[in-house]
């Protein structure tokens, strides 16, 4: 199934999928479910990010659940192994990314991201919801694990991409993290450079963005922005990449070098 379903798509078929908004702030927590109540897409239900996606510790600031308690997450939000997921957040998928790759990454094929997120909807002058929506649980096939995960321990000899803005990489600045700058080695392709306009760029320009990387790693702050890179390395027709998912929280963390300035 192809990773992205455009609004108008989307619109169509809001009764065949399970639907969820992803919409969160870094620095407000109350963010995301304040907004979603505000006003959704007809019939999404709210994820928050650091208690539905996250575990309580692990590496790094996001860490991975362990597939267990995922599979269990997904029953209490409705989904069973037989439905088409679609996820959506304000961000051009920034963050909803990360439950597509889970989704993906523990054999779910059938889950999709909205491209554009809630503006693209919005602008469409499609409708939205106010309140909340509860999901009716269900019992999630229980999955063997998550495939493509790596640790800090599996970087050497890998290419890893770091999608964080430059002036992250650089160490310019460090809003979070207890140090600056970026993974000795890691080149700097950001987020950002997936978009034109708040979608996902064309196949064959985002393949010109990733050629050349050998046995590439995706990599960012916290194991949530580099899912996006690794939908948009499938959209270039590559293989899906391996995430480093405590990425450069769980690497700064640690007694690791850490490079400073515009070179890898």
């Amino acid at each position: 199934m192809h990773p992205l379903i455009g609004p108008r798509e989307l619109s169509e078929r809001l009764d065949a999928v399970r639907l969820f908004d992803l919409r969160w702030s870094l620095t407000d927590p109350d963010y995301g479910r304040a907004e979603y109540e505000d006003g959704h897409i007809p019939g999404a239900v709210f994820v928050d990010l650091d208690v539905d996606l996250s575990a309580e510790s692990g590496d790094g600031r996001h860490p991975l659940p362990d597939v267990e308690t995922f599979t269990k997450t997904l029953g209490s939000m409705g989904v069973s192994s037989a439905d088409e997921v679609v996820v959506y957040d304000d961000v051009a998928g920034a963050v909803a990314a990360r439950m597509w790759w889970m989704l993906r990454a523990i054999g779910h094929e059938t889950s999709r991201l909205l491209d554009g997120g809630l503006r693209a909807w919005l602008d469409d002058g499609l409708p939205i919801a106010t309140g909340t929506v509860e999901p009716n649980p269900t019992d999630y096939h229980l999955a063997s694990g998550f495939e493509g995960v790596v640790r800090h321990t599996d970087l050497p000899g890998r290419t890893v991409v770091d999608v964080r803005a430059p002036e992250r990489y650089t160490g310019q600045t460090e809003p979070v993290d207890p140090k600056a700058g970026h993974i000795p080695g890691a080149v700097n392709i950001p987020l950002g450079s997936n978009l034109e306009g708040g979608s996902f760029r064309d196949g064959h320009e985002l393949a010109a963005l990733f050629a050349d990387l050998d046995r590439p790693v995706v990599s960012c702050g916290s194991g949530v922005n580099a899912c996006h890179t690794a939908l948009a390395m499938l959209l270039a027709g590559l293989p899906m990449p391996d995430v480093y998912i405590g990425s450069f929280s769980d690497w700064s963390m640690r007694d690791n070098p850490v490079n400073v300035g515009p070179d890898p």
